[in-house]
């Protein structure tokens, strides 16, 4: 699908969508729970729907009504053998292998060719020191074995969800276990995330120390009630629409969010003042939303940007690419990209979303200014299903080409 943006200043108040960090780990926990649990609030992105699905073939029962999700849990300890389809989300393959290894059932799981070149080295290195099976295969994974309470020693720099899978599975067995970090330890604020979805579903997993996490044996998951929180990091790009002329009021966001996003406001304002450095370890998802504010203010240098490559595309290439086309510059370093301050100029062709809601969402923004036309805009649907209907909501002239 394409989309033609006109140019046009954004005014109004719109919603911020809910957070699909929370709503994958609330419907884990709901799953893992004894009894029947509701999830309030969550949009049927692509992502949440692939976990939903590996959650069913997990022995789980999940029903729709509207937008909340009524789960009645089960015990993957005894799963049979099962396909598990994570399409293209990373999140939820890697929350899903750890509790696919607790049955010692052949479990298999599938995705994109995308989602099956990322990083899982982790997970293969912790497989082999524990005597267990993840295999590439032609058809996607094959896991194998059965997980033991232990100690596990995970590089902290490298993805948070690889430590939050662990999380979810090792409360299942009967002994105590420690993860053991790495430093450093880049997207605390994920693993924050999913420690208080963790206590609020009756596990007490804890900071031993800085870098050392310990969780407790033979848990029992209880059954809530809960509600989606905004999601920070997609509102993000509904409010840096102020960046570009706009004036737009997004509500639904917890100020006391343990959401690491929350801080775009704070790089927004130091974007718009001066050509900050800012770091995106903590919240690689901005990158793309900050590339395009810096374009539209006074330029910026970002570190942390090192695992930009491993997302649904390159995305500091991918960006570079595509902003190149409105007359602005990104030099791409190993850690590091520095975006130029310049004149925005209508794009010299038409754009490319790279099949990343991120990277569609963030040419989106600076389309607002000169105007453009992107190719693969249905890729938002991954994350925000109702974004381009959010835009025109805001008063932003959209055409939708099929």
């Amino acid at each position: 699908m394409k989309v033609l943006i006109h140019p046009g200043a954004a005014r109004g108040t719109v919603q911020a969508p809910p957070s699909k960090s929370m709503a994958h780990r609330l419907l884990i926990c709901a799953a893992l729970a004894e009894g029947e649990s509701v999830v309030r609030d969550v949009d049927r992105s692509e992502d949440i729907l692939a976990t939903a699905d590996c959650l069913t073939a997990l022995g789980a029962s999940l029903s729709w009504e509207g937008s909340a999700v009524r789960v009645r849990g089960c015990d993957p300890r005894k799963a049979g053998p099962a396909v598990l389809r994570c399409r293209e989300s990373g999140s939820t393959l890697r929350f899903m292998i750890p509790l696919c290894l607790l049955s010692g059932a052949s479990m298999r799981l599938e995705g994109s060719e995308t989602l099956l070149s990322r990083p899982l080295s982790v997970y293969e290195a912790l497989c082999r020191e524990h005597g267990l099976s993840l295999l590439r295969t032609d058809s996607g994974l094959l896991a194998e074995g059965v997980l033991a309470a232990g100690e596990y020693t995970v590089p902290g720099g490298i993805s948070s969800q690889f430590v939050t899978g662990l999380l979810f599975a090792l409360p299942l067995l009967s002994d105590s276990s420690r993860i053991r970090l790495i430093p450093p330890v880049e997207s605390r604020s994920y693993l924050s995330l999913t420690l208080q979805a963790l206590r609020d579903a009756g596990v007490p997993v804890s900071w031993a120390d800085n870098c050392t996490l310990t969780v407790p044996g033979n848990a029992v998951y209880r059954p809530q009630d809960q509600v989606v929180e905004g999601d920070w990091s997609n509102a993000a790009f509904l409010e840096a629409l102020n960046c570009a002329g706009g004036a737009v009021t997004v509500t639904g966001l917890r100020a006391d969010s343990l959401q690491g996003d929350r801080v775009y406001r704070d790089y927004f304002a130091r974007l718009a003042a001066e050509s900050a450095e800012l770091d995106l370890s903590d919240c690689p998802d901005l990158a793309p939303v900050l590339f395009a504010v810096a374009a539209l203010c006074r330029g910026g240098v970002f570190t942390g940007t090192r695992r930009l490559r491993f997302k649904e595309s390159d995305r500091g290439a991918a960006m570079a690419r595509e902003m190149a086309k409105f007359g602005v510059d990104l030099v791409l370093e190993e850690n590091r990209i520095i975006v130029s301050a310049a004149g925005l100029h209508a794009p010299s062709q038409p754009l490319d979303s790279h099949n990343d809601h991120r990277i569609a969402m963030a040419l989106s923004l600076l389309c607002t200014r000169t105007g453009g036309e992107i190719d693969g805009a249905e890729a938002v649907r991954k994350s925000f299903p109702d974004y381009w209907n959010r835009f025109r909501s805001l008063g932003i002239e959209v055409e939708m080409k099929n």
